[in-house]
């Protein structure tokens, strides 16, 4: 094989490894049921409805957003445009337990009476004081309408419906290089080792393997 085949091969070799490692995921969400059991001004009321809690990352944090994709709890009279106000609370477990307060719009349309009153998206901001993994799950659910308010409570111990790999404002880690932060020059295989440290350590050592073997031939064509 000629010595330009193995330069692009070891090339190619780093390019797919820093690929790989760049497409693993960093976020797992899932849909889960939530039991909810609700003390109204008029008395127990219960419903189920599936939560869905989304992330996207803002600045040092993440916004959280939380999704019913049903109505809970009811009203026995008609609760007219903007009557009503929901909030909640996310608890966070794993690497950085606590909980997140979210709020969200009040109702845009007027909601009949007796009927499954559906909850906007809430929405709120995390910020993670510990690196790692962490997870979220619905918590407590409050309403508050025409006076009142209503809490609705998980009974159903729910599982977390959305996990994450964060990293605390100020704990970003990096490794230190020799010669003053500079990869050592090692010949036409240069850009191909400064390509696989973009992989990592393991990377980089593949690809300096396969410069050594080259020049090891080389060595040999030449005798």
């Amino acid at each position: 094989m000629s010595y330009q085949k193995r330069t692009a091969l070891a090339l190619a070799s780093a390019l797919a490894g820093t690929v790989v490692l760049m497409a693993a995921p960093a976020a797992h969400a899932t849909v889960v049921d939530v039991d909810y059991q609700c003390k109204t001004p008029i008395g127990d009321k219960s419903a189920v409805s599936p939560i869905d809690i989304k992330s996207v990352k803002s600045g040092g944090g993440y916004k959280l957003t939380m999704s019913f994709q049903k109505g809970v709890s009811s009203s026995p009279v008609e609760l007219g445009k903007g009557a009503m106000n929901p909030s909640a609370v996310i608890k966070v477990g794993g690497a950085d337990p606590g909980q997140v307060q979210v709020s969200g719009a009040s109702n845009s349309a007027a909601i009949p009476a007796n009927t499954p009153i559906k909850i906007s998206d809430l929405s709120g901001t995390y910020t993670p004081k510990k690196s790692g993994k962490v997870d979220f799950t619905a918590g407590v659910l409050t309403i508050k309408a025409l006076g009142t308010t209503t809490t609705c409570t998980p009974s159903n111990n729910p599982g977390p419906s959305l996990q994450l790999d964060v990293t605390a404002a100020g704990n970003a880690q990096s490794t230190p290089a020799d010669n003053g932060g500079q990869l050592p020059k090692t010949g036409p295989l240069d850009s191909a080792v400064a390509l696989g440290t973009l992989g990592g350590t393991v990377l980089l050592t593949g690809a300096a393997g396969v410069l050594w073997l080259t020049r090891r031939g080389q060595g040999a064509v030449g005798r």
